[in-house]
């Protein structure tokens, strides 16, 4: 049976939800709308056909996105609302053609995602989780840890030089590190060298940092290549989308010492990620938590809800994307 909140009017507006959002936005959202919660039923499909005429919104998810045959069966369908910054889940060809709107949440998770990108490379830089462990097992009651790699002066690559990757670079400014970037293009206002060619920027960097767009255009961009390009002495760090990195090469990587270790915060298949990662003991592994603070997901939340009181307060979208 379908589980949906009601304000028990008929002028209520219907909105479908693919996933949860925590407890403060729920709450919000089913005072303002009817909400019909796709994960709580066993027949979706038979959620959608009983309530396709009525609904107007989708608030979904970066990682569940919105495909084109699940907008296709809602014909009253006018905006997608994106609790993430990430669109490429989302067939945006599909809801530009047929004129349905897509928000998402810009700039409030940059800072806390690049906060994670410095905190990756230094826990694996510098082996934070295997320090922690050494002591808690008495180990360093017998001997002193191995040495490990400093952060401070290094050379660093930025794949992608976005909202994030720039908020990375300025934090990586203040470690002394030397930094370059490859993007779609070079910006004239920084004052970071620009690379053009992947490889080239791998081979160059001491730490390769990638920050940039999920979707079908940067798909594996990070390749077996690019990773023999970084070296034995290199460490990767993912903060973007899993699909950025060939999770097949990678592993290789880590397995043979072809870099040195890797931070990971995505991945592919998350979150039933490859075992295999589990039984490395060169890298550390982040639940996609990047933008997890209580600070950033109650403002991804709140402008989540603030698009769609826009769109249907016939006010302009605060972050449109379609």
């Amino acid at each position: 049976m379908e589980k949906c909140s009601s304000a028990g009017d008929d002028a209520v507006t219907d909105i479908l939800m693919t996933g949860p959002y925590p407890e403060w936005d729920m709450a919000d959202l089913e005072a303002k709308y009817r909400v019909h919660k796709l994960w709580q039923v066993d027949d979706r499909d038979a959620l959608i056909s009983s309530h396709a005429d009525a609904i107007r919104a989708i608030a979904t998810r970066g990682e569940l996105g919105a495909s084109a045959a699940l907008m296709a069966k809602l014909p009253k369908l006018e905006i997608v609302s994106c609790y993430g910054m990430g669109t490429d889940a989302i067939d945006l060809a599909y809801a530009r053609e047929n004129r349905i709107r897509v928000t998402n949440t810009p700039d409030v998770l940059t800072e806390d995602v690049a906060d994670i990108g410095i905190g990756l490379l230094l826990a694996v830089a510098r082996m934070i989780p295997q320090a922690d462990a050494y002591v808690r097992a008495g180990s360093w009651r017998k001997a002193n840890m191995p040495l490990v790699t400093r952060v401070y002066g290094k050379r660093l690559g930025i794949v992608g030089m976005g909202r994030i990757g720039k908020a990375v670079a300025r934090r990586a400014a203040a470690f002394d590190c030397e930094i370059a970037y490859f993007g779609t293009r070079r910006h004239d206002d920084l004052p970071y060298d620009f690379v053009g060619n992947l490889v080239e920027l791998a081979r160059r960097s001491e730490f390769l940092m990638v920050t940039l767009a999920g979707g079908e255009g940067t798909r594996n961009i990070v390749n077996a290549e690019i990773l023999a390009a970084l070296g034995p002495d290199g460490i990767l760090i993912n903060i973007a989308r899993g699909s950025t990195v060939d999770e097949t090469a990678l592993l290789t990587a880590l397995e043979s010492g072809a870099i040195k270790g890797a931070g990971l915060d995505v991945f592919w298949n998350e979150p039933t990620i490859d075992e295999r990662f589990g039984r490395l003991s060169n890298v550390v592994l982040q639940p996609h938590h990047g933008s997890g603070t209580v600070e950033t997901r109650k403002a991804m939340g709140q402008l989540v809800r603030d698009n769609l009181a826009a769109h249907f307060g016939g006010r302009t979208l605060l972050t449109p994307v379609v």
